[in-house]
C-alpha cells in the first residue's frame, strides 16, 4: 500500500483533499489526521472491519477501546444512550476540546470499536482540520493516536509517516506541531460520580467546577493495574521510547546530582545517554553529565510547554539512537498529573527515589 501525505494549511485547508480523505474512510480505509492533542489514526467507527484495520495497523490489543470522534454535538445521541445531564454540562464547557466522555453505547456502535465493552468513548475535537475531516467521513471516526502501539504518540506528521507508511491510505499533514501534545482527558460518566480514567489538559479541578465531585482512577499513577481497560491507555505500556527510560524523583538538587552521576557511569560503560531536562536544570547537565543528548521540555513554571514537548523529545531521542534515558519527575497535580502519567508509562513505571 502506498501512503499519500497531503500538506494542509489550517487557515485555508484543501477541501478536495479532505473530501478525498473522507471517501477513504467511507470505503473502509484509514487516514491519519491532526487534532489539538496528538495525531489520530482514523477509521469508520461504525464499521467493524475498519476498527479491526486500526488495531492491525497499530499492532494494538483489540480489547483496548477506540475513541469515537464526532463533529456535531447532536451526533452523540446516535451513539450513546442515555446522555446524562452531566455530559451535557461538561460538553457545554469543554467541547469542542480535549475531553473524552465514556457513556453507555447504542447498538449503532460495534463492539469491535469499543474493545468488546457496552460503553463508548466520545470526543469532539476543536482542531479545524479534524472537524472538517470527520464531517467528510460521515461524522463518526474511531481514532487512537497514529503511532504503532507502545511508541510515543505523534505530534508531527513526520512521525506518523515513520510509523504508518505503507500501513494506511493517507496522512493529512497539519503542518506545525499540535497545540497540546498529550492525549485528551478521559472521564467515565457511567457511574454515580464522574471518574477520570486518563488525565489530560482538562484537569480534575476544571471538571469539578462543572461536576462538583470528580474522582480519579487509582491506577493512573500506579503500575499495578490488572483490570480490563475501559479507556485507551489504562493497562498497556504506552508512549515508550526505544531507549531504557528511568525517572529520578526527589529534591531538585539531589535529582540533578543523581542524574549526572548515573549519566557519567552509563556513558563510561559505553552507552549513549539522553536526559530530559527543564530550563532550570539544563546547564547543570551540560556541565556535569557527559550525556550524548540533553533536551529541555521547557520551564517547570509552564506545564503546557512541558506537555507539548514531551513526545517530540522522546521521538528525537529515538532518532539519535540513544539507549539509556533519564528524566526528572513532575508534580502529580493539575496538568502535571497528565505529564507524569505519560512519563511513568513511557518508563514502564521505572522510578528511582533519591
Amino acid at each position: 500500500m502506498k501512503t499519500i501525505v497531503v500538506a494542509l494549511d489550517k487557515e485555508h485547508p484543501d477541501g478536495e483533499a479532505i473530501l478525498r480523505a473522507g471517501e477513504i474512510i467511507k470505503a473502509g480505509g484509514l487516514v491519519a489526521f491532526p487534532t489539538e492533542t496528538v495525531y489520530g489514526l482514523g477509521g469508520d467507527a461504525l464499521n467493524p472491519e475498519s476498527s479491526r484495520k486500526i488495531y492491525a495497523a497499530k499492532g494494538r490489543p483489540s480489547d483496548n477501546p477506540l475513541i469515537v470522534h464526532i463533529c456535531r454535538w447532536e451526533d452523540i445521541y446516535k451513539i450513546a444512550d442515555p446522555v446524562p445531564e452531566i455530559a451535557q454540562r461538561l460538553a457545554a464547557r469543554f467541547w469542542p476540546g480535549p475531553l473524552t466522555m465514556i457513556l453507555n453505547k447504542t447498538a449503532l456502535v460495534p463492539k469491535e470499536t469499543t474493545g468488546g465493552l457496552d460503553t463508548v468513548a466520545v470526543r469532539f475535537p476543536s482542531d479545524s482540520i479534524a472537524q472538517r475531516f470527520i464531517c467528510a467521513a460521515g461524522g463518526f471516526v474511531a481514532a487512537p493516536s497514529a503511532n504503532t502501539s507502545g511508541r510515543p504518540s505523534p505530534t508531527l506528521a513526520q512521525y506518523v509517516k515513520e510509523d504508518m507508511d505503507g500501513r494506511i491510505e493517507m496522512i493529512l499533514d497539519g503542518g506545525e506541531e499540535v497545540g497540546i501534545g498529550l492525549e485528551s482527558t478521559i472521564v467515565d460518566l457511567t457511574g454515580d460520580i464522574p471518574m477520570i480514567l486518563r488525565p489530560g489538559y482538562v484537569t480534575q479541578k476544571m471538571l469539578e467546577e462543572v461536576a462538583n465531585q470528580v474522582d480519579v482512577d487509582k491506577t493512573i499513577l500506579d503500575a499495578n493495574c490488572h483490570l480490563r481497560p475501559k479507556a485507551p491507555g489504562m493497562r498497556y505500556r504506552h508512549y515508550a521510547p526505544k531507549g531504557d527510560l528511568t525517572i529520578i524523583e526527589g529534591a531538585q538538587d539531589a535529582v540533578k546530582e543523581a542524574i549526572c552521576e548515573k549519566s557519567r557511569q552509563a556513558t563510561a560503560d559505553g552507552h549513549r545517554v539522553g536526559i530530559i531536562a527543564t530550563d532550570e536544570t539544563m546547564e547543570a547537565y551540560r556541565q556535569n553529565s557527559n550525556a550524548a543528548s540533553i533536551k529541555s521540555v521547557g520551564s517547570r513554571l509552564d506545564e503546557a510547554a512541558v506537555g507539548r514537548s514531551l513526545y517530540r523529545i522522546l521521538r528525537e531521542f529515538d532518532d539519535e539512537n540513544l539507549d539509556i534515558l533519564f528524566s526528572e519527575s513532575f508534580a502529580e497535580s493539575g496538568f502535571g498529573q497528565a505529564i507524569m502519567n505519560r512519563l511513568l508509562k513511557a518508563a514502564g513505571h521505572h522510578v528511582e527515589q533519591v
